[in-house]
């Protein structure tokens, strides 16, 4: 059976390669020296943050227009294709992908979590005030995930039963907070990038 025919497979499939090539060009390759597990907890974060904020991108820059064009097209087929089998499945992916990041993150930090979240003790500390920065904004954003976007998106998508008014405020309420985390995604990125590494400019 061809693992590319699943996710599941592809994922597994995936991990299996990145499993093998660190053994074969040895972990020193992929672990700076006594990093250890922080090592996986930051290659853990990395991937679990590709998946949260690329569905976060997909939603604001490609589904939402898309819909509202489909909403506005009177004679097209509509957006309930979308809304029965893609949205249900993307918003799966999207909050747990979230969780995963913030407590691969929390687990990277480790040691630092104290001073990131004291924004290195009020900036004393470079990195804490940088990475903290970084922490803050992907804490607000998966705040708005669990209490704002998906809890308005059940309603939105059937799954909790809602008035058509009480399913136009939701809609407007989870817009809201998804064009949100899409602005504060993006200073986010610069500081969790730039803790390290400095500011690109």
């Amino acid at each position: 059976m061809n693992p590319l025919n699943s996710v599941k497979g592809a994922i597994v499939t995936g991990a299996v390669l990145a499993v093998i090539l660190a053994l074969l060009l040895g972990p020193h390759h992929f672990i700076a020296p006594g990093a250890g597990l922080p090592g996986l907890a930051r290659w853990l974060h990395i991937l679990a943050g590709v998946m949260w904020i690329g569905l976060l991108y997909y939603f604001n820059v490609v589904q939402m227009p898309g819909l509202a064009a489909a909403a506005a097209d009177k004679g097209g087929p509509g957006g309930a294709g979308v809304n029965k089998y893609i949205a249900p499945r993307a918003l799966l992916w999207f909050r747990y992908a979230a969780l995963a990041t913030w407590l691969t993150g929390a687990w990277y930090l480790g040691n630092q979590f104290t001073s990131a979240f004291t924004l290195g003790h009020l900036g004393q500390d470079r990195y804490g005030l940088v990475i903290g920065i970084g922490a803050w904004l992907g804490t607000i954003m998966l705040f708005n995930v669990w209490v704002l976007i998906w809890p308005n998106q059940k309603k939105i998508l059937g799954i909790v039963a809602a008035s058509d008014e009480e399913k136009a405020v939701a809609r407007r309420v989870a817009m809201l907070a998804s064009r949100t985390n899409f602005v504060l995604s993006i200073p986010m990125l610069l500081c969790m990038a730039s803790a390290n590494h400095g500011l690109p400019f």
